[in-house]
């Protein structure tokens, strides 16, 4: 398949200057010319910037605008960075990226990554080492920094140590520089001391911290009289940790020991922050595997597992102190998208209660462009402290989602819905009538008329149905309960009372408890013949599988991160369609205009009798079929015209007969003017995110603590989704032929 090709315009080694109008331009050093498409993958991209600019791979931060936007550089630091970038970029032909050098890294030298790691804590200065038995070890920093080389010949060789050969020794000399010496810089202590560690095992020797605090970090050579030392202090006025003093030499016989080392937790971090930088969701069993290919050594499931989350709060953060940002986060969110809504609550104790955000585009572009339609629904956070997400979506003209706004809260409780839909109300001020999608149970049912005392509420149809499943699973037999969901749809999707009490009498038929159960959960909620809001027949509160993926990509941030990933995810998928609405040269969106033009397709077939008011006969359409219209009510008695919001093939019919245009009937939210005004404004991103992250939260903000729950123990279930169209067969036993159970547990005599 082909692909279009984008000129990236590599700059480096020149600066920033800011313009009047706040925009940034880029001024001196080198440049080169790349040609990139859909194909190209970042490493790759990165080996020539390396070669052409002379930077090592790690050292070299890579930034870009967005087209239309020079006062906001995106930074691009994983695969799916670089892909958007190149689909961004793909209309325009070109892209300027600036290839930056990170602070501390010397060209062709150095190979340390950025930390986005919080800032050196008491518990930092705990290496915990993991054992042969696969225990984990606390041992003071301040004491010798334990390695332990290989032992004697005559020595047992414990289960976690390997030789080191020749394949596995070349990775570990990709870390004989690391540090070069006086006067190289880097962003924080962490940063340094995993360089160190790299170091030692590299030239094969231990050592021990003779200081070790927020200020300075002294580490001589842990064999007696060994001249080898190394100190780095912070420099003055800043954030940058330099190597101030350094003997290189060594006295000891480091060489004779160097074959093997114990491989410790904070070992493997140093790896595999590098590596979860590329690769966020790099799984235990392979850090495994890599770390025996590479390294030569052997870890188990529970130590590479536990390695992977201590690298990954250093990367991304303490979730402890995430809670602590929040005041100053909602802040920035306010002060950089004027208009936003961004508030949190804390219990009595100062932990974390909830927290609600609705971003100034998500408001403007509900009320300007988007159907009277909200889905609400909730996703388990598998995060440290767990949580739950509510979110209120809107569906636009081409049934895209649009996040309108997004909670994080302690548990699903009547109480917390409750306090999520009243800042939802607050937010929007929404005059129009709105139509909920929502489940009916945890609160929701009443929480929705209470905040909203005029709104609809449509159930969702998935969640009844899921409920009509399991309230009759154990009475009856897969395929009858099978015959009973796909009638249970037919009442649903009905759109006339007749085919209602039809598809209704096909339940009873099969069974007068499931005809019960189907009349008692209200359909006037759910049913399309019954249902008096507008819904634009769709059915679902899982609406859309966008949603989820950002959820399932962001669900183990730091509350704080986790909230500006999905604030930069709405921010792409805006521009994103921003752009494709531009192409769009019709009156009605893409899809609407097809269904449209199916409609009229079909109109040419039918005939129009003489009307009576404003009433109008259509004959065709099969078996002698009449549909009455009124023009006036914009109504067909077939009611698609009511339900969809665009006109049916029998008003297609007719309104072509009194001489005017279908496009004058069909519901404005399907335009395509109103789809740019849904995506009219842009979120603006939160400047020096990661930097707020290492600072202490100013004085006078509300002091927020992590709440009182803990994940639990074992994988966590992800929510499905999927409609559900197929039920699970269920066991029946060919003896006794009851169901749940088979012939060889079966009891009966």
């Amino acid at each position: 398949m082909a692909t279009n090709k984008v000129i990236a315009i590599c700059q480096s080694g020149g600066e920033f200057v800011t313009i009047k109008d706040g925009s940034l331009s880029y001024s001196g050093g080198d440049a080169f010319a790349i040609d990139i498409d859909q194909n190209t993958s970042m490493s790759d991209f990165k080996s020539e910037l390396a070669e052409n600019f002379g930077f090592g791979l790690e050292t070299m931060s890579l930034k870009y605008f967005l087209p239309g936007n020079k006062k906001t550089l995106i930074t691009i630091s994983k695969d799916k960075d670089f892909i958007r970038m190149v689909n961004f970029s793909t209309d325009a032909g070109n892209v300027e990226i600036f290839v930056i050098p990170e602070e501390g890294g010397a060209k062709n030298v150095s190979n340390m990554p950025a930390s986005r790691s919080s800032r050196t804590t008491a518990s930092e200065g705990v290496v915990p080492v993991i054992t042969a038995a696969g225990d984990v070890v606390d041992e003071d920093m301040t004491n010798d920094y334990q390695i332990d080389l290989a032992m004697p010949d005559e020595s047992p060789l414990p289960c976690n140590f390997v030789l080191v050969d020749q394949k596995h020794h070349t990775a570990i000399q990709q870390w004989e520089n690391v540090i070069t010496g006086v006067d190289q810089r880097f962003n924080s202590f962490i940063e340094f001391r995993d360089a160190l560690h790299k170091y030692s095992v590299a030239h094969g020797f231990a050592y021990k911290y003779k200081k070790n605090d927020s200020h300075r970090v002294s580490v001589k050579c842990k064999a007696q009289g060994c001249p080898w030392r190394i100190t780095a202090a912070r420099l003055s006025t800043t954030q940058l940790i330099c190597i101030k003093k350094m003997n290189p030499r060594h006295t000891c016989e480091r060489a004779v020991i160097k074959p093997g080392y114990r491989a410790t937790r904070g070992w493997v971090r140093t790896i595999l922050k590098e590596k979860l930088k590329a690769f966020p969701d790099y799984k235990p069993k392979d850090i495994a595997e890599d770390i025996k290919k590479e390294y030569g050594i052997q870890l188990n499931y529970s130590q590479a597992w536990r390695a992977k989350e201590v690298a990954r709060e250093q990367l991304q953060g303490s979730y402890k102190e995430a809670y602590s940002q929040l005041p100053l986060i909602c802040e920035k969110i306010k002060e950089t998208n004027p208009g936003s809504i961004a508030t949190f609550m804390t219990k009595e104790d100062s932990s974390f209660h909830r927290l609600f955000i609705s971003f100034y585009a998500s408001i403007s572009g509900f009320k300007q462009g988007s159907r009277p339609l909200l889905f609400l629904d909730n996703a388990v956070l598998n995060s440290k402290y767990q949580g739950v997400m509510f979110v209120a979506t809107a569906s636009d003209a081409e049934d895209g989602v649009f996040p309108v706004a997004f909670a994080i809260v302690d548990s699903e409780t009547e109480e917390n819905w409750l306090w999520f839909l009243e800042q939802l109300k607050s937010a929007l001020s929404e005059p129009r009538r709105i139509t909920f999608v929502a489940d009916f149970q945890n609160g929701l049912k009443n929480a929705i008329s209470q905040v909203f005392e005029d709104a609809h509420h449509a159930y969702c149809l998935r969640q009844l149905a899921e409920k009509l499943n399991s309230d009759l699973k154990g009475q009856f037999s897969h395929e009858a309960r099978r015959y009973m969901l796909n009638d249970f749809y037919s009442v649903a999707y009905a759109t006339t009372p007749e085919g209602y009490y039809s598809a209704l009498e096909n339940i009873k038929s099969i069974s007068p408890d499931a005809y019960a159960w189907v009349i008692e959960s209200e359909p006037h909620h759910w049913a399309n013949a019954l249902f008096q809001g507008e819904r634009y027949n769709q059915m679902y509160s899982t609406f859309g599988l966008d949603f989820y993926s950002w959820v399932s990509e962001a669900h183990e941030f730091p509350i704080t991160q986790m909230i500006d990933e999905f604030r930069a995810k709405m921010m792409q998928s805006i521009y994103t369609r921003q752009v494709q609405s531009r192409e769009w040269v019709t009156a009605l969106t893409p899809s609407n205009e097809e269904k449209l033009q199916k409609e009229i397709g079909i109109a040419q077939l039918l005939q129009v009798s003489s009307p009576e008011g404003s009433l109008f006969q259509v004959n065709g359409g099969g078996e002698g079929s009449i549909n009455i219209v009124d023009i006036d009510q914009c109504d067909c008695d077939c009611k698609m015209w009511r339900i969809t919001g665009l006109p049916c093939s029998h008003a297609v019919a007719v309104i072509e007969c009194i001489g005017k245009s279908p496009y004058e009937y069909c519901s404005r939210y399907f335009t395509v003017e109103s789809h740019r005004l849904m995506y009219a404004e842009s979120i603006q991103p939160v400047p020096n995110m990661d930097r707020m992250m290492l600072d202490e939260p100013p004085e006078g903000l509300v002091a927020v603590t992590p709440p009182p729950t803990r994940r639990t123990p074992g994988r966590p279930k992800m929510k499905r989704v999927e409609p559900l169209d197929m039920i699970k067969r269920q066991l029946q036993c060919s003896k006794c032929k009851g169901l749940g159970h088979n012939k060889k547990t079966c009891k009966a005599v």
